[in-house]
């Protein structure tokens, strides 16, 4: 009996503040049985989970996730578009309610401060400058301003701390800790001094009401900041999910309806005006317009579109009404396959974050430590019991997690999401890293740096046969092949009004042709290589190919009877994307360039000089591809292999980065680490310029993240004292925690003003 298939599903989940959440998350999910991989996304607050739907059903992965103290929701079903939406109008609530606490903690704590003032000895010569500004001040009671203070900080600790508290009860209840842990420790600490304080005023201690409501008002406020900073590194994927409509204008005889995009069913016939966005991928029956594909694809022109061309879901209709029949629906439109892919970019994990993971699953006990440590260290050292809680709670409030376990995903996110918007697909996070650590470049040549679509140039009989009739044939055997050569055939009989029988049989030499039985005669078409292979000898009397053609051998019944010459002109951005990639170094030397065809080497020389690539090799099918990159490989070089996603799948398979050039038909079966979308040269430079641009901001952040605490927390502590004396003050030590991951968010948004360097000739 066959297994049932495993089964993937996205939950998201609510209460995650820190890469520690992030690591008790998908510890409960990794302990589930039943359970083969979990993979949790910090800046998306959401958990991908690989199950086996035997061992174990979406609610146990609920209980799992709810049993480690964060809440989760199972997804509806149908509702992708209304859910979320209204998660997104929840996250707006709910930063709406973070700054509206914020502010509330911030303002009641200044207040706190300048209402302490005067029961604070030691002020001094401040005291008498306040007493002449603020003479009320010192005329309240200071038992009245005591019990004051302790209840309106103890009124905003419990609504606007409320979920910091909580959220640290649940962690310890199941045994773990996580950034509101050190927080609420802290503020609890110190809450706790000035309490006692309050209870017995003639000791003389300190209060430390300010500082609590400052720490709880600047980590709010750091929180709303970061909601803000995060949906907008996810607001490329938001773009993506609102491009397509959600009502549609059938048509049934003759007769347009609105319907809801639901209803559309495959095959059925649908009307789009100027203005409209296509609500399915589609083709046109009738009409002419121009199409804005650029949400979609990174290409900024509209496009035109007739009778017979492929529209896709969510593109724009410029200028005209048409009507298109339906094809691909759902999540199965180009539209859905990239959302998709994106958003499994977005919350994979890159190479450089396991080094943040590793020191975030033990940093808050870490610091717990050092906070206890500290304590111990000042109690000692000044016999004070005041500067040691101070400086304890210094150090716990200062340690941010936040901002290491943000510090990769932040960038990533926003790189991913800033790739799609310019045609550029990063299938990970690996991928993109492997994109900045190559040596050579192989470049496959049609259909990557040529246009792809050549034309037939001429028909050469090798008897007396009418040229017409061997392109009937050939286009009857070339019909079921995708192949661009297959392409000028078909145009080319197109063109000349021939209509062509039925083939059967047909039989597909990956890189060298193809077989097909037309009306009981077996037609071969291919190469040299294929006919060398079937032993069938080639007349060397005919003259050569012309320079920058490509010659295309016919066979019928085993006999040579023509060859028809096609030609493909090199895409206009190609010299200049070869200009751009020879600007981008490996760190060690400029980047190697190399050309692998196919095609003979009479048709890629022309192409290759034009272009500006000295190294060239020919005549190469799909296996000897493979092996050249093996063999780069071998001699230690990084290689990346750009090529159409079809011959060239093994290699792009096989290369350290591949990368597919394509317009996103079928996305999901690309063997490549790298999708472009607009099929040119110049969005190659485009994605290693991106490619570099995050890995940099990556590294910055983790510097910034790493130098933050390893700075902090010292200062903190009193290791400089008494050079740095204030930064022992506890609410200057949450400001700068609060920020700290802002810090990180707003450098990983630079990302996205990337712009790509113009292709220029």
């Amino acid at each position: 009996m066959t297994a049932p298939a495993a089964e993937t599903i996205t939950l998201p989940v609510l209460g995650m503040t820190c890469a520690s959440c992030q690591h008790h998350v998908e510890s409960a999910l990794l302990g589930t049985a039943g359970v083969h991989s979990a993979r949790v996304d910090l800046m998306g607050n959401r958990a991908h989970v690989v199950f086996d739907p035997a061992q174990v059903q979406p609610e146990s992965l609920l209980s799992a996730i709810r049993s480690a103290g964060y809440d989760v929701v199972l997804p509806r079903t149908g509702e992708g578009a209304a859910q979320e939406d209204s998660l997104g109008m929840a996250g707006d609530a709910a930063t709406s309610s973070l700054q509206t606490k914020a502010w509330t903690t911030l303002i009641a704590g200044a207040a706190a401060m300048l209402l302490a003032m005067p029961l604070d000895s030691s002020m001094g010569a401040l005291d008498h400058g306040l007493m002449r500004v603020l003479p009320w001040l010192f005329e309240i009671p200071h038992d009245v301003l005591r019990w004051s203070l302790l209840g309106v900080t103890a009124l905003l600790m419990a609504w606007a701390g409320r979920g910091i508290y909580a959220s640290a009860l649940r962690a310890l209840r199941h045994g773990a800790t996580t950034m509101n842990t050190l927080v609420s420790l802290g503020t609890s600490v110190a809450f706790a001094w000035s309490a006692y304080a309050t209870l017995y005023p003639s000791t003389g201690r300190p209060l430390y009401y300010d500082a609590v409501l400052l720490i709880l008002g600047f980590l709010l406020l750091g929180k709303s900041l970061e909601s803000r900073a995060k949906r907008r590194a996810l607001a490329s994927l938001d773009d993506l999910a609102h491009l397509r409509p959600v009502t549609a204008r059938r048509v049934i005889d003759g007769v347009q309806t609105v319907v809801p995009l639901e209803e559309v069913q495959t095959g059925d016939t649908v009307a789009v005006l100027p203005g409209e966005r296509f609500p399915v991928d589609a083709t046109v029956l009738e009409g002419r317009t121009s199409v804005d594909e650029s949400m979609l694809t990174g290409e900024a022109t509209p496009q035109p579109r007739e009778a017979g061309a492929r529209v896709l879901a969510g593109s724009l209709n410029y200028d005209g009404a048409v009507t298109c029949r339906a094809e691909s629906l759902g999540e199965a439109t180009v539209l859905a396959q990239i959302t998709r892919l994106v958003e499994q970019a977005q919350s994979s994990r890159a190479p450089m974050e396991r080094l943040a993971d590793r020191a975030s699953a033990v940093f808050v006990p870490v610091v717990l430590g050092l906070a206890t440590l500290t304590f111990v260290a000042w109690l000692f050292a000044t016999h004070s019991f005041s500067l040691a809680v101070a400086a304890a709670v210094a150090v716990l409030v200062v340690a941010c997690p936040c901002a290491m376990g943000l510090a990769v995903p932040a960038a990533l996110t926003v790189a991913v999401g800033r790739g799609a918007q310019i045609g550029i697909l990063f299938k990970g996070g690996e991928a993109l890293e492997r994109l900045t650590h190559l040596d050579v470049i192989v470049l496959d040549k049609t259909g990557t740096l040529t246009v792809g679509r050549p034309v037939l140039a001429g028909i050469h009989p090798l008897a007396d046969t009418e040229p017409n009739q061997l392109l009937r044939l050939a286009a009857a055997a070339e019909e079921q092949s995708n192949h661009p050569l297959a392409h000028a055939i078909l145009d080319g009989a197109r063109a000349l009004g021939i209509a062509w029988p039925q083939a059967q049989n047909l039989q597909v030499y990956p890189g060298r042709g193809l077989s097909a039985t037309v009306e009981g005669q077996e037609c071969l078409l291919g190469n040299e290589l294929l006919f060398q292979e079937m032993f069938i000898p080639l007349p060397a009397e005919l003259e050569p190919a012309s320079p920058g053609t490509t010659r295309l051998w016919m066979a019928l019944d085993q006999r040579p009877v023509a060859c028809f010459d096609a030609r493909d002109a090199l895409h206009p951005d190609a010299a200049a994307a070869i200009r751009a990639l020879r600007r981008l170094d490996s760190g060690k030397s400029p980047l190697r360039i190399l050309m692998l065809t196919g095609d003979s080497a009479a048709a890629a020389a022309p192409i290759a000089e034009e272009a500006g690539i000295s190294e060239v090799e020919a005549g190469l099918d799909p296996g000897n591809k493979l092996a050249r990159v093996r063999a780069l490989q071998s001699s230690g070089l990084r290689v990346a292999m750009v090529g159409d996603g079809i011959n060239d799948a093994a290699a792009l398979a096989q290369a350290d980065a591949g990368i597919a050039m394509g317009t996103g038909a079928d996305l999901a079966q690309e063997a490549g680490d790298v999708l472009l979308l607009r099929a040119r040269p110049s969005a190659l430079p485009a994605a290693l310029g991106l490619a570099r641009a995050t890995l940099r901001v990556m590294r910055e952040n983790l510097f910034w993240a790493a130098g933050y605490n390893l700075l902090g927390i010292p200062l903190a502590a009193g290791v400089f004292y008494p050079r740095f004396h204030l930064l022992l003050t506890p609410w200057l030590a949450a400001a700068a925690m609060a920020f700290s991951s802002v810090c990180v968010l707003v450098n990983s948004l630079r990302l996205r003003r990337f712009r790509p360097e113009p292709a220029t000739s």
